[in-house]
């Protein structure tokens, strides 16, 4: 460890200029910009935004007041750009505080129409404070700067009151559908949970008798069809990904104001706490097939087996269906041919090994499977249960927040300023930006010197990569857009044709801005500028204006990233890896207690808490990803570390979920656990101090290997005294505590000889991370 730590210091040693291989990955990633696809296309959101821009325009170029009309549109355009997800409930939250925003903000801009530098004072602060609180956005800046562009007008209350009808005419188009559709976003994440958890269950499937993958890993493939058939499912990935559709699942429950307590449980929260059961469930199964690898029984098992499980992913499979169709899908029969089968083969290789045919701890091992896959059908079976009959979920009271002391609020302030956190440094990034750009466009008396700050206050990231493929994509559809605007508003024939060709826009805009934010530029910048010079159409000039303005708001971009202050995800590293290792050490003590009999269970919080803080660190890796020269050593020893934290997470839930309720002689397993969890807490310790931080602080806990081989030694003493005790005369069938030690033991050995390698790798790869960093 320490000569990887002395070539990582060497690396870093003195800058270098980048490579032509870093060049052409420059070029590649303005390509992959304009190609890639983020999300799906929401056709009935860009309905409800095209009707909601289109139908103001319309009525004010037939009423002839086309302003006033311009002002609804732009009010509803404002608040479609919020694109709220989630439950009806939440989406209504979202849309309200949106509303108030554009009201507001509409009547503030009104105020300061005319007003240059008064408007350059005001802007920048709320553009800022978007960055800083989610739930406003872009929106309080955009409709103040959008509103103060306009001509000065008198009555500035009209302002904010047409611009408030536009937002309360999409707030309801958008939630129109609730009663009729109030649980399809909860019975979709539920779904998707479903399906995830079986995919996990298919990945294990799979890997069971599964062959070297090696030779095939060694060849190249492009072909995704041939990667699907050659290549044995990621059980990391698997398992990740249900983990997160399982929290997903619960936010999205949380945000259903039900009512109803912990105690008072609904069906959707017991679906997904049946759910979790079965991916701890399925984590356990694989930790013991893998030990099973290393002690097969002479007899057939892995068909079987493998047939077994697959049947329960599909079973759940059709549970999901169920739950995306209401209950219209088919769930299948309860019981399963293919868990029944593997029982009976169970049963044959256990009363082989009775009679002396087979090895006792392979017997064990594969009783051990019997039983996780019968947990995991019982569990599928209730599932099932609660789908058919109808995952109901009530109305609850509104609720009031929890606190409404500003404290606390004020106390994240002062913290994020004084540690310089990646937030508090954005949004200053973004502030300088916003404040330079219309300091710019109103000294040199720009007229539409708003552009250029739209650019800049939308394209700025948190990183150098999201800034760069942002700038790509709207320099690119922007130039494209605006060159269509010119032509349509220079062609269009009056004021009616001009709102229809707006509803086509809008439609295609909103529709496809969650596909590419390309898409939204060129579809969204003739929207804007009909919006804006609804009432007096623009031409060639304004076009031509919007290029290069939206051009040196780009520049401004990509200089306020590459010359402001880092993001600062780097001197955050030492305290998120050190949360990583504390929590993990929390979950190995928590372990060490189920095995002790001090708990039943692994607390689901000091779970959720481990797990929350591998992927703070798998976030900053990302980040790091996204930096203009990435040092990629520092990211795949990040990766490492995240890896090994997971895995290490696995093993712990199996280990707790493998020991059984009756106390039972478990050797030095406790003490293992012990020296695992000293060990994660030592080296958390020594993250507290970075910059002093020497990995040879950390001394080599000797002890795990004696403890280790004595766990050997102690798993072939039961072995030998269960042979004893059968030919004693004990009954074969009867549960004696040397079976019950026998079956946990030799269950639990593999896993924790797992577990020792993995946690071992995790905190050797986050005191490298920490040393290495720049």
């Amino acid at each position: 460890m320490i000569t990887r730590v002395r070539v990582k210091r060497a690396e870093l040693s003195s800058p270098r200029e980048p490579t032509a291989e870093e060049r052409r990955a420059v070029l590649r990633r303005v390509r992959d910009a304009f190609a890639q696809v983020q999300g799906q296309a929401s056709p009935m959101y860009g309905v409800a935004a095209a009707l909601a821009v289109a139908v103001p325009l319309l009525a004010g170029a037939l009423s002839g007041h086309a302003a006033s009309g311009s002002m609804i549109a732009l009010g509803a355009y404002l608040v479609a750009l919020r694109a709220p997800e989630g439950p009806y409930g939440a989406q209504a939250r979202s849309l309200a505080i949106g509303v108030v925003v554009v009201a507001v903000g509409a009547a503030v801009g009104g105020l300061l129409s005319g007003h240059l530098w008064p408007t350059v004072i005001v802007v920048p602060p709320l553009i800022a404070l978007g960055v800083a609180v989610p739930r406003i956005g872009s929106t309080a800046g955009l409709a103040v700067l959008l509103s103060a562009v306009r001509p000065p007008s008198a009555d500035v209350l009209s302002i904010g009151l047409l611009e408030l009808l536009g937002g309360l005419f999409m707030t309801g188009l958008l939630l129109a559908p609730w009663p009729a559709r109030r649980l399809r976003p909860l019975r979709a994440s539920l779904s998707e949970c479903a399906d995830a958890v079986a995919e996990a269950l298919d990945a294990v499937a799979e890997d069971v008798g599964a062959p070297d993958p090696e030779p095939l890993d060694a060849v190249e493939l492009t072909n995704p069809d041939l990667l699907a058939v050659t290549r044995v499912p990621d059980w990391e990935a698997k398992r990740r990904a249900a983990s997160e559709s399982l929290t997903a699942a619960r936010a999205t429950y949380r945000l259903y104001r039900t009512g109803r307590g912990k105690s008072d449980p609904t069906r959707p929260e017991r679906l997904i706490d049946g759910l979790a059961r079965v991916l701890h469930e399925t984590v356990t199964l694989q930790a013991v097939l893998e030990a099973a690898k290393n002690y097969p029984p002479d007899r057939e098992w892995r068909e079987e087996t493998q047939t077994a499980i697959s049947a329960l992913a599909a079973r759940l499979r059709l549970i999901a269906g169920g739950i995306a169709t209401a209950g219209e899908a088919p769930l299948g029969r309860e019981e399963s041919a293919a868990v029944r089968r593997m029982g009976r083969a169970a049963e044959h290789i256990r009363r082989a090994g009775l009679a002396g045919d087979e090895d006792l701890v392979a017997v064990a091992l594969i009783s051990q499977v019997r039983r996780s896959i019968d947990r995991i059908a019982g569990e599928v079976a209730a599932n099932r249960r609660l789908v058919a009959g109808g995952l109901r979920i009530g109305f609850g009271p509104p609720r009031m927040p929890g606190t409404l002391d500003p404290m606390p609020v004020w106390e994240r302030v002062r913290r994020a300023v004084r540690t310089r956190s990646p937030a508090f440094r954005q949004v200053s990034r973004v502030f300088v930006t916003a404040v330079v750009s219309m300091a710019v466009a109103a000294a040199l008396g720009l007229s539409h010197g708003h552009w250029m700050t739209i650019t800049a206050m939308l394209s700025l990231r948190a990183t150098y990569g999201e800034t760069m493929d942002r700038l790509v994509q709207r320099v690119g559809g922007t130039a494209a857009g605006s060159a269509v605007a010119a032509v349509i508003l220079t062609l269009a024939p009056g004021q009616i044709t001009v709102a229809v060709i707006a509803f086509v826009f809008a439609l295609a805009g909103f529709a496809m801005r969650s596909v590419n934010y390309v898409h939204w530029a060129l579809f969204g910048t003739p929207l804007a500028m009909m919006l804006l010079d609804f009432s007096a159409p623009a031409d060639w000039r304004t076009a031509g204006e919007r290029i290069a303005l939206t051009f040196a708001g780009a520049v401004m971009s990509y200089l306020a990233v590459r010359l402001l202050w880092p993001a600062g995800h780097v001197e955050r590293l030492p305290v998120q890896l050190g949360r990583l290792l504390g929590t993990h050490a929390d979950l190995v003590r928590a372990t060490a207690d189920v095995l002790a009999g001090e708990r039943t269970r692994l607390p689901h919080d000091t779970i959720v808490a481990a797990e929350r803080a591998a992927e703070a660190v798998a976030e900053t890796r990302l980040r790091l990803g996204h930096e203009r020269l990435p040092d990629t050593g520092l990211i795949d020893e990040l990766g490492t570390a995240v890896d090994a934290a997971h895995r290490t997470r696995d093993h712990l839930i199996a280990v707790a979920r493998l020991s059984r309720a009756e106390a039972v002689d478990t050797g030095p397993v406790p003490e293992i656990l012990d020296r695992l969890a000293d060990r994660f807490e030592e080296a958390a310790a020594l993250l507290d101090e970075p910059d002093d931080l020497d990995p040879k602080d950390l001394a080599p806990v000797e002890e795990l290997d004696e403890e280790l081989a004595d766990l050997d030694t102690h798993l072939s003493t039961i072995t030998r005294r269960r042979r004893a005790e059968i030919k004693a005369g004990v009954d074969r069938e009867e549960v004696t505590p040397l079976r019950q030690a026998l079956l946990q033991v030799s269950s639990t050995r593999y896993t924790i000889r797992s577990l020792r390698r993995d946690a071992g790798t995790a905190v050797e790869s986050s005191l490298i991370a920490a040393v290495t960093r720049p």
